[in-house]
């Protein structure tokens, strides 16, 4: 029953990203909704409530058919502009900032809903037009499914006027910024909580048993507590091979096991790995340094020269390097007698060195830029850390900008700018 559960759990993980799950969902409220109604008309409550509050009732079958039909050919176009700025600002985050930033902004559930009640109140005016049947020359009038109608159809305009407020904010870089760093900080904020790496010790795992995936897709998520619990109860210990967030081929090492599991317990376990064809920020924060790095290259391109954007985006990512700092490069899972998981993180010396080597390529030309990077290094250089090769580590990449820089750097007020750094730094070369 738990894996049963775990399947569901990965699935559902799944769908939410996708910009249609919201408005599929309200489309079924919409169409539920419209029959319910229906089914309380055929009760009587229209004439129980035409006696009882007459003022808010539509008595007229031709009035209410245009009501409904003025509400429709509203609600559609709006939905029709609404989709078109949603796709404005997709194709605007993707050539001005980086294409990396679209998933995020599709499973943005406050456009989702959006479209969704507009999507619900469109179906649900349809069908109560359909229920309106006439008889001789008069029409049997369902007074109050139009009156719910109107009320659907206040609650859409008010709505709209709220997803033009907020697609305004969001296609604003600063708040596109936010957004990635707020949920990379809550992701490493869980990942430090739940780290034991201290004074751990995890056997040698030459001779384990080797796994291998079954499938390809991005390393997304890893169902630990299940993982955990098949563990215990088959009595072994287990290594993650891959790092989570990289791409994984079929057939590629997946992970080591101490003992040799039967064909049933290895399909429980990796039924644990979620693999899926795109990645989220949420589920692995190496991504949210992936896109702050590619929106600081982006605006740094020759078709674009927007330094002020990768000003703003270098205090981003100064922040989350200080807060990777706190964390080790390995997780372990345990019970209260022994570690059972380890599982690997991408390590500082490798993440830093995929978020500098692409601004070293493309900034080490403009001196503001590399003040910027001189004030981040002295910056991280005072916070703590777990590791004290870390420091190591920051220093080498503080040398490898400050060289590249020096070598297409001619004006020598600059130059000095760049020595100085390098003094404050303690660099030696």
């Amino acid at each position: 029953m738990k894996h049963f559960f775990n399947r569901i759990y990965i699935l559902l993980s799944n769908l939410q990203s996708k910009i249609a799950f919201y408005p599929s969902l309200f489309a079924i409220f919409g169409f539920l909704t419209a029959f319910l109604l229906i089914y309380l008309e055929n009760q009587g409550i229209s004439e129980y409530l035409i006696k009882k509050a007459p003022m808010l009732m539509v008595n007229d079958g031709s009035t209410a058919l245009s009501i409904l039909t003025a509400c429709i050919t509203g609600l559609i176009s709006m939905m029709v502009f609404s989709f078109s700025m949603v796709m404005v600002l997709l194709n605007q985050a993707a050539s001005n900032y980086s294409p990396r930033l679209l998933p995020g902004l599709i499973s943005d559930k406050i456009h989702q809903v959006i479209l969704g009640v507009y999507m619900a109140t469109i179906l649900y005016c349809i069908f109560v037009m359909v229920s309106i049947k006439p008889e001789a020359d008069n029409y049997q009038t369902p007074s109050f499914s139009v009156l719910i109608g109107i009320i659907f159809t206040v609650i859409c305009i008010g709505a709209f006027i709220y997803f033009i407020h907020n697609i305004s904010q969001s296609i604003q870089i600063n708040n596109i910024l936010d957004r990635i760093f707020r949920q990379a900080k809550t992701r490493l904020n869980f990942l430090l909580k739940t780290e034991e790496n201290e004074d751990q010790e995890f056997p040698d795992t030459k001779e384990w048993y080797e796994y291998h995936s079954e499938k390809s897709g991005y390393f997304q998520n890893l169902s630990s507590d299940n993982l955990l619990d098949i563990c215990i109860e088959q009595e072994t210990q287990i290594e993650i091979l891959p790092v989570k967030g990289v791409f994984i081929l079929n057939g590629i090492p997946l992970f080591k096991s101490k003992k040799e599991l039967d064909d049933e317990t290895l399909k429980k376990v990796l039924s644990n790995f979620s693999l899926a064809r795109g990645e989220l920020v949420n589920t692995n924060y190496v991504l949210a340094f992936k896109q702050i790095t590619e929106v600081i290259v982006k605006s740094m391109s020759p078709g674009i020269n927007d330094p002020g954007t990768a000003l703003n985006a270098l205090d981003y990512l100064t922040e989350l390097l200080a807060l990777r700092m706190q964390k080790q490069d390995e997780q372990y899972l345990k019970n209260d007698e022994a570690i059972i998981i380890k599982m690997k993180s991408v390590s500082f010396g490798e993440l830093l060195y995929q978020v500098l080597a692409p601004i070293r390529g493309y900034c080490k030309h403009d001196i503001i830029i590399v003040q910027k990077l001189g004030w981040m290094f002295k910056y991280l250089k005072t916070q703590k850390s777990v590791n004290e090769e870390y420091y190591k580590i920051m220093d080498n990449e503080a040398k490898n900008i400050i060289s590249d820089a020096k070598s297409v750097i001619d004006n020598k007020a600059d130059l000095e700018k760049i020595n100085t750094i390098q003094k404050q730094l303690n660099l030696e070369f």
